[in-house]
């Protein structure tokens, strides 16, 4: 297997912060343009369409990825032979995979053509590419040069932006927007496969890798309730709200949505250095750890929700236009989501890190149901605020489940979540209430007020600057010893 020398770690952050905020803007764009593009029941059918080809581009996964980059890790173990077995089981659920989501969609919705046409135009090329794009993904990360998963990444973003315009250019139906957009993830999967035949060969008369089945089980349900739990909402709802209400309530939840990369891109930096934590200094140490990201990461969401809460409306107006104004409630509402689903990945990182992966596949298995009767009771009853109310319920429930299931739960509340939510939690009250004619330095004032959090927690500016001077002095022994190598 041909490849370089590995990447060092901050190496490999930085690729990965700057593809996934491009990637993610681009797609963010796209979907902007799209709302403007279509009419409200159309990308309420293409919303549905998408939630159903992301679910369906996971089963294609079946959490494998997760099972190759732990046996790639074993040093006896052979990365072409690897590989070969990975492609193997890809192509393989690949098929099942669409097979099966064909006949899923004709039984639940042949009394509707129009969306089963959308949703096989999207589908294919879309599933497909989604499959393709992973297996290179994979590879990257596998070997440790995660400039070529960003280059993936961007590249798809890009063919996104690229095709969704041309398609607009040239007044096409919605039908054929929903194919070019499933054929741009296509073209990057094909580009992935490339960049990965360019550094090795795949080699199909190998013997399976037994191992890669090894305790696969928890990386599929985990992972399918992940994947599952975003995508809930348009899929319920068009049980219970008309296609048009559905739209609106889709472009409320893809700027939250779009966002949430931000705290994300945090959490997958902290993720291996609590791994580590756990094996090599125990609990204690571990904690701490846990606590510092749980503070950063609610800082950040606290920060993106008070800049969507206050300013629904032009927010709404400028992005997608007027017509679309009847979401700027349900955004508000799904602001919230920001802060909550920021804390609620660094408790559920918490948990895996130390060997507690179950509870936390237990705390998503309950969320997803509560999600369901929420979805539903709720928009019955309230309509798309109703669903954005649904939403932030579901991470609600799953706040309290982590906490709850965590063996260090005193130390978390005492020392983070009962101080931070109850700060944030007051100040909202109190500025929303005597500055809500004033969205704007409602806005300003309150995101000015957090500064408050950091200069009242000396323990957080004190860790703050030790990661800083620890990473400039790791810096400056790694350029030591560069030096000393080409002198000797």
């Amino acid at each position: 297997m041909k490849h370089g020398k590995k990447n060092s770690v901050g190496k490999n952050a930085v690729y990965l912060f700057y593809s996934t905020i491009f990637s993610s803007g681009l797609n963010a764009v796209t979907l902007v343009i799209l709302a403007k593009y279509l009419d409200s029941q159309s990308y309420g059918m293409f919303s549905i369409a998408l939630a159903y080809a992301l679910i369906m581009g996971y089963c294609t996964d079946a959490g494998i990825s997760v099972a190759v980059l732990r046996e790639g890790s074993k040093k006896e173990v052979s990365l072409t032979a690897l590989l070969s077995s990975f492609v193997k089981v890809r192509l393989v659920l690949l098929g099942i995979t669409l097979l099966a989501g064909y006949f899923l969609i004709q039984l639940l919705y042949q009394n509707q053509p129009e969306l089963m046409k959308i949703m096989y135009y999207l589908m294919l090329p879309m599933v497909t590419g989604l499959a393709l794009q992973s297996i290179s993904i994979t590879y990257f990360q596998l070997i440790e040069e995660m400039q070529y998963l960003g280059l993936i990444r961007i590249c798809s973003a890009v063919l996104l932006v690229v095709s969704v315009l041309s398609g607009m250019m040239l007044s096409l139906h919605p039908f054929l927007i929903c194919l070019l957009y499933g054929f741009s993830y296509l073209l990057a999967g094909i580009v992935g496969i490339h960049l990965v035949a360019k550094r090795t060969t795949i080699h199909f008369k190998h013997a399976f890798h037994r191992g890669l089945l090894k305790n696969v089980t928890s990386f599929i349900i985990s992972g399918l309730l992940v994947v599952l739990l975003p995508q809930l909402g348009p899929i319920v709802l068009e049980r219970t709200l008309t296609l048009k209400q559905v739209g609106f309530f889709a472009v409320a939840y893809r700027i939250p949505s779009a966002l949430y990369q931000i705290p994300g891109v945090l959490a997958g930096a902290f993720y291996p250095a609590l791994f580590k934590s756990y094996n090599s200094k125990g609990e204690a140490e571990h904690l701490q750890l846990n606590l510092l990201q749980l503070k950063m990461m609610a800082l950040t969401g606290m920060a993106m929700t008070v800049s969507f809460f206050y300013i629904p409306e032009p927010l709404i107006s400028t992005l997608f236009g007027n017509e679309w104004l009847s979401a700027s409630n349900a955004l508000q509402i799904l602001s919230l989501m920001l802060v909550l689903q920021s804390i609620n990945v660094a408790l559920a990182d918490g948990l895996t890190t130390k060997a507690l992966h179950y509870r936390r596949t237990a705390i998503q298995a309950a969320a997803l149901l509560f999600g369901m009767a929420f979805y539903i009771g709720f928009s019955r009853q309230y309509g798309i605020e109703g669903a954005a109310c649904a939403a932030v319920g579901i991470e609600l429930v799953s706040l309290a489940g982590y906490w709850f299931l965590n063996p260090a739960k005193k130390a978390l509340a005492v020392n983070m979540l009962i101080p931070y939510l109850s700060f944030f939690i007051v100040l909202f009250v109190i500025i929303n209430y005597f500055l809500s004619e004033s969205p704007v330095l409602a806005a300003s004032l309150h995101l000015l007020s957090l500064t408050v959090i950091l200069v009242a927690d000396r323990e957080l500016l004190h860790k703050l600057k030790g990661f800083v001077y620890k990473d400039k002095r790791a810096e400056e022994e790694t350029t030591e010893r560069g030096i000393g190598d080409g002198l000797s």
